[in-house]
């Protein structure tokens, strides 16, 4: 969630809590070696690099839920800003300029980085009361929610089919987050509240998918998230002292953020969305496997239902919606 991509939108479903979900990236200016078909030619590569990307998306996450075991979740959350603003600024910078601020309605792009940095505060708050895999699991409610309101909000029309599955996600996420269960409520709630903005956060894409580039919204929501942490910092600037391994999670976060959008933005290049999107569902497993391998969870045989449900319903959805989009 973690969901944070920022490529251009479509209506398919996302990626992790602090990274949003699946949006490809806007088409470029037509040339001779590369058209949407040359970009759809080689599918396989794609769901290569998009299962990667989700990988480091999934490790980011689990980065997030070790560090914030020992330190505030703002001191977290703009190291993770800081070192991707740095590397986009000493890549990109030299040849694009001060064309990266560039935008063609900057309130309504602030405004999108504002909903990625509550998404950002509430899903990494959430992931140190949650187990990994659940706590993705809830952010997977995003996607649902974007179907959900983009017929009254986009006049995207929703059918019944797609309406169904958007039920069937919602059933899963309360087997996962059941009354009575063992997870966290008021963790729950912050995941849940992670979702919502991550949704809010995807509309604005989608809004502003047609007149901003990638890079641009990308700039500006490191830009952005590194200045409303910063501004945080001097009332948690605490935790135990920096060790060499520390200090490397920490730089850590901004790396596997920066490659993993890398990624994600070139397995848009090499084939369609509507192929990709229910592979955005990876995460999960990924997420699940990490919080065996690191923490030694494994969800209970309620949460295990719920979330097969959510993830059938998820990729019947982005799977039916990309159809029709084609047809």
């Amino acid at each position: 969630m973690n969901p944070d991509a920022e490529s251009c939108p479509a209506p398919a479903p996302p990626r992790t809590p602090d990274h949003p979900r699946i949006t490809p990236p806007a088409r470029p200016a037509v040339t001779a070696t590369l058209t949407p078909a040359t970009r759809a030619s080689r599918p396989l590569r794609g769901a290569a690099l998009l299962a990667g990307a989700l990988l480091l998306f999934a490790c980011l996450d689990a980065t997030v839920k070790h560090l914030t075991a020992e330190y505030p979740v703002p001191l977290v959350a703009s190291v993770r800003y800081a070192v991707q603003l740095l590397l986009m600024t000493a890549l990109l910078a030299p040849s694009r300029g001060r064309s990266m601020l560039v935008t063609q309605r900057p309130w309504l792009v602030a405004a999108r980085s504002m909903t990625l940095v509550l998404l950002t505060l509430l899903m990494n708050s959430a992931l140190q009361r949650l187990p990994l895999a659940e706590a993705t699991a809830l952010s997977f409610a995003a996607p649902l929610l974007v179907v959900l309101l983009a017929q009254p909000l986009l006049r995207e029309r929703v059918g019944w089919l797609r309406g169904a599955g958007v039920l069937a996600g919602f059933a899963g996420v309360l087997l996962i987050a059941r009354p009575g269960g063992h997870l966290d409520p008021l963790g729950v709630t912050l995941a849940l509240l992670a979702a919502c903005s991550n949704a809010a956060y995807q509309l604005l894409s989608r809004v502003l998918g047609g007149t901003e580039r990638p890079v641009n919204l990308l700039y500006s929501s490191a830009l952005i998230g590194t200045l409303c942490f910063g501004l945080m910092l001097p009332w948690f600037l605490h935790g135990p002292p920096l060790t060499p391994l520390r200090a490397a999670l920490f730089l850590s976060l901004g790396v596997t953020g920066g490659v993993g959008h890398l990624l994600f933005t070139l397995a848009f290049r090499e084939a369609p969305a509507s192929f990709l999107a229910p592979i955005s569902y990876l995460q999960l497993v990924w997420a699940a496997l990490l919080g065996l391998l690191i923490f030694g969870h494994v969800p209970d045989p309620l949460a295990l239902t719920g979330m097969a449900v959510l993830l059938a319903a998820g990729v019947g959805v982005a799977a039916f919606g990309g159809r029709r989009q084609e047809r």
